[in-house]
């Protein structure tokens, strides 16, 4: 059973369904694996835990709202 893996900000539950699915999709027309064999797993990482340059993706959008 193959798993893909994907780690990812918050996503509104239909953008998570549309992942879900065009990954699945994808994959198994890549690899010829039936569709059903396949499982996602989204990941949700919160903007403060994680960073880019030193600062968190929540420093990082509450500097780019007061520009």
């Amino acid at each position: 059973m193959p798993v893909i893996n994907v780690e990812i900000g918050r996503l509104p539950v239909e953008q998570k369904t549309q992942l879900i699915e065009q990954l699945s999709l994808t994959a198994a027309a890549i690899t010829s694996i039936p569709l059903g064999a396949f499982t996602v797993v989204i990941n949700e990482l919160e903007d403060s835990n994680i960073g880019i340059g030193g600062k968190t993706i929540a420093l990082l959008k509450a500097e780019a709202q007061n520009k």
